[in-house]
This record gives structure tokens, C-alpha cells and sequence, in this order.
């Protein structure tokens, strides 16, 4: 064959090995790493996903939670692991749209250190009080609030739980005392035991607490009531008008993640979003389910942190 001849050829011999480029499987385990602790709604959506994308991927899906510093560890830990596939992010906008206004000095960049694969849903938060605190309803606590200022106290174990206490503080006029923890499940348990008198949490974490009647709900954060609470009233309803706060998950892998392995993943949480079984687990624990391409989570996150930033600056919370 003349040099002609294999000039001619090279793109057909190159074209089996440009297609095999593209078909990345993993090829051990995949670690979601968590930025909460277990128990919290972010493990049990991690827990969900991990177990459906092993199914689609042939490997077993680790949920690795690192706690701490309001879920900068894990994403720092997250920011820098290898991108090759196997080290992912379930994340929230804690770590991904709150933190960046909340915090003097993050050690990553939500956006340039991270590759969107996926949106994961949104949790539904609400207002819980404990079984000793008399109020029934959002009107009587705001007016417990006030009669008692800086003496009630909210809980909060994440950056939603921390922004939606302030927020609901500010706008009520009323002073409260804020009690962090480093996560959710530890925050709900003080509530319950009374050391703490309430907390914005999601449902996810909190719900069977409140069918046991040991936390009571006053209102949804989100803008119309849920259907998985639907008696439950939005805050808005229940008399702080035009209070409406948004948290959600989603799915991050370290920056420069190739493209073939971003497709693959991408392709991955698609079926799986668009198959039955995704919707029902989630709303079975009390997380309403969606998926993304990467581009719409990337648009996503870039208006998320712009919101977050001014829901921050409106309930006048100084950053640490």
C-alpha cells in the first residue's frame, strides 16, 4: 500500500479506537464522598443513588462521610481527588451555593473545582419545635420569641438550617440564639431531648420524629406546600409573607473530569432519573427526586449562589 493509500485509510483505522475512547466503565469501586453525617438527608439520598448507579455501572458505590466545617472538608477533599470517575461529590447548597457568603475563606472553589454531572432533587425543610416548647402553631412561637428574646434557640446542622433560622428571625423581628452542629442527625437529637428548641431541617432526616410526635411542625421553608406534608402549611401561609427558600442535592465530580467519564455518568443518572424506581425510593424519604444534564446544573449552581448570597445579605447574617 503507497503512502496515498494509508493516508487514506487512517480515519477508518482510527475510528474503532476513537469509539472504544468513549465507552469509560470504572473499573473498581466508586466513593461518594458526603459532607454529612449518617443518618442526615444528604447520606440517605447518597445511600439511594449509590445503590442504583451500581447497578448501571457493575461496581459497588462507597458512601465515604467526612463532617465538618460546614461541609467544606468533604468538598476540599472532593476538589482535590483524582478525576478519573471514581471519587464523587453528593452535595447540597451548603457547600455549593450558602458557603461562599457564609464563610470568610473557603480553601475551594465551587465552581471552577468541580464538574457538574447531575442535579439530584430538592429536600423539603420545615420548622420544628420540641415536645416542652407550648407554642402550636408559628404565630405562637414568634410571640414566645419575642416575650423571651435571645432565650429560644434553633439548631442547625447545615448551611440551610443556619441561613433559614436567621432568615426567619430577622423577618419576624424577633432575637434568637443559634446553636450550630457539625451535622443533622446530632442537631435533632438535642431538639428532641429539649436542650435546643427548635430547628429548620429537611424532612428527610426529621420525618420520622414527627410521626412519632416527638417534634412538631409550624411550616414549610419552600414557596407551596409539598405533597409529602401536605397538611403542613408554608411558613408564608402560617404568617412570615413572601418566605420561600430552596435546598437541593446534586452530583459533582473533581474539575477537568474527561469527557468520556462525564458522559458516562451523565448517561447513567439520566436512565436512572427517567426510570420508575428513582421518583418512588426518593419519595419514600421524603426527597422530591429530578435529574440534570450537566450544562443545566452548571447554569443552576451559577444562579444558586447569586440567590443564596442575597437570602444571606437580606436576613443581615455576617460571615464567620
Amino acid at each position: 500500500m503507497n503512502r496515498r493509500h494509508l493516508l487514506a485509510a487512517a480515519p477508518l483505522l482510527a475510528a474503532p479506537r476513537l469509539a472504544l475512547a468513549q465507552e469509560w466503565r470504572p473499573s473498581r469501586p466508586i466513593t461518594f464522598l458526603v459532607p454529612f453525617a449518617a443518618g442526615s438527608g444528604t447520606d440517605i439520598v447518597a445511600r439511594i443513588l449509590g445503590n442504583l448507579l451500581s447497578n448501571e455501572l457493575g461496581q459497588p458505590v462507597v458512601v465515604e462521610n467526612r463532617t465538618g466545617a460546614n461541609g467544606t472538608i468533604a468538598a476540599v477533599a472532593a476538589a482535590r481527588a483524582a478525576p478519573d470517575g471514581h471519587t464523587l461529590f453528593v452535595t447540597t447548597n451548603t457547600t455549593h451555593a450558602a458557603n461562599p457568603h457564609l464563610l470568610r475563606r473557603i480553601e475551594y472553589d465551587p465552581v471552577n473545582d468541580f464538574t457538574p454531572i447531575s442535579r439530584l432533587g430538592q429536600y423539603i425543610f420545615w420548622l420544628l419545635v420540641g415536645p416542652e416548647v407550648p407554642a402550636r402553631n408559628l404565630r405562637e412561637f414568634l410571640a414566645l420569641a419575642r416575650a423571651r428574646p435571645g432565650q429560644i434557640s434553633y439548631a442547625s446542622g447545615n448551611g440551610t438550617g443556619i441561613v433559614a433560622g436567621g432568615a426567619i428571625a430577622h423577618a419576624a423581628g424577633v432575637e434568637m440564639l443559634h446553636v450550630p452542629y457539625r451535622s443533622t442527625p446530632p442537631a435533632l437529637t438535642d431538639v428532641v431531648a429539649g436542650r435546643v428548641h427548635s430547628i429548620v431541617v429537611d424532612l428527610s432526616a426529621s420525618m420520622g420524629f414527627v410521626r412519632d410526635g416527638r417534634l412538631r411542625p409550624l411550616g414549610i421553608t419552600s414557596a407551596r406546600r409539598s405533597a409529602l406534608a401536605p397538611e403542613t402549611p408554608t411558613l408564608d401561609e402560617a404568617g412570615l409573607t413572601g418566605f420561600s427558600m430552596l435546598s437541593w442535592a446534586a452530583l459533582f465530580g473533581p474539575a477537568r473530569l474527561p469527557p468520556e467519564i462525564l458522559n458516562t455518568l451523565s448517561a447513567a443518572l439520566l436512565r436512572i432519573g427517567n426510570g420508575p424506581e428513582y421518583a418512588a425510593r426518593m419519595r419514600d424519604v421524603s426527597f422530591e427526586a429530578t435529574v440534570s444534564t450537566p450544562d443545566e446544573l452548571r447554569v443552576f449552581v451559577a444562579e444558586q449562589i447569586a440567590s443564596w448570597g442575597a437570602m444571606i445579605r437580606a436576613a443581615r447574617i455576617e460571615p464567620e
